[in-house]
């Protein structure tokens, strides 16, 4: 892997993070177009840089919602009861996805971690986000606000119920390409979350969740090659390549959200439905065409 080839790949981690149109799904799409996976030992280290390098996004939801987590770290020690609630909700929200997660892992990364499941999520998720809008904004028309949970329509107000909800969808995105933001900003919106309020949540559900993928697979990777005697994804890629990639995913990630949160008061999920879907449309096209070759 060369320094560009970080650079990339950071910055694509970091501005897809956390749209929901699928951050893994891009990253794999983006490493098979650049030749990276040409080998099994390479695209398991590419894989694996590929996980570790949200250490970027999360650094840069830390940074940019450190009073929600400040406030969270008074409510452990009983200083914030907001907080101790909002702390609450991300444990329940994460937990199906930590008992899930590590069980599904070999499976999703042996049969999923390839751009056709990418592909085909891609489009399988715009054609769901496109149908959300819809269904939020007839509900808006008729005067009513729309959820399939009783619960508060804020952070502050919203139930442990549909903190577990928006956790189960979460579980959705463990198929690359679905988007962990797009079930979590969608599902939040239909369990009764105001747009701007589901998607709050969501990056800073993002803390616990990227987080322990990221240090599972780190751990797992640099197990794996102390066991077999195979160089680590650091030895592979390069020390410098790592950190690049992540300082890179990190300042992305933080313009990102910044823009998202507006965007999606004005906009709503539709146009990244669209997006997903036109996408879908190009890379299948070349594909099948032979025009490139992503596996």
């Amino acid at each position: 892997m060369h320094l560009f080839h970080a650079i990339i790949l950071g910055l694509v981690e970091g501005i897809t993070e956390f749209l929901p149109v699928s951050s893994t799904g891009h990253l794999i799409l983006t490493s098979a177009l650049l030749g990276l996976d040409t080998t099994p030992e390479r695209k398991a280290a590419v894989d694996a840089f590929n996980i570790v390098i949200q250490g970027g996004a999360i650094l840069a939801v830390a940074g940019l919602y450190w009073p929600r987590v400040a406030s969270m770290l008074r409510g452990i020690v009983g200083g914030d009861r907001d907080g101790a609630r909002l702390l609450v909700n991300l444990i329940v929200a994460f937990l199906p996805a930590a008992l899930l997660g590590p069980l599904l892992d070999d499976f999703i990364e042996e049969r999923l971690f390839r751009p056709w499941p990418v592909l085909i999520a891609l489009l399988l998720g715009g054609v769901w986000m496109i149908w959300i809008d819809r269904w939020r904004r007839r509900n808006d028309s008729l005067g009513e606000r729309p959820s399939l949970l009783p619960g508060g329509d804020t952070i502050d107000r919203m139930t442990p119920v549909q903190a577990l909800g928006i956790g189960l969808f979460q579980c959705v995105a463990m198929w690359p390409g679905t988007s962990r933001s797009m079930m979590t900003i969608a599902g939040g919106t239909m369990l009764g979350l105001r747009p701007r309020e589901a998607a709050e949540f969501s990056f800073l559900l993002g803390l616990p969740t990227l987080g322990a993928a990221c240090l599972y697979k780190l751990v797992k990777n640099l197990k794996h090659a102390s066991d077999t005697g195979t160089p680590n994804l650091f030895e592979t890629l390069g020390v410098l390549n790592v950190i690049v990639g992540v300082v890179i995913a990190m300042i992305s990630a933080a313009i990102a959200i910044r823009w998202l949160v507006g965007f999606l008061n004005r906009h709503g999920l539709s146009v990244f439905g669209v997006y997903r879907i036109v996408l879908f449309l190009i890379l299948a096209s070349l594909v099948l065409s032979g025009a490139v070759h992503i596996g």
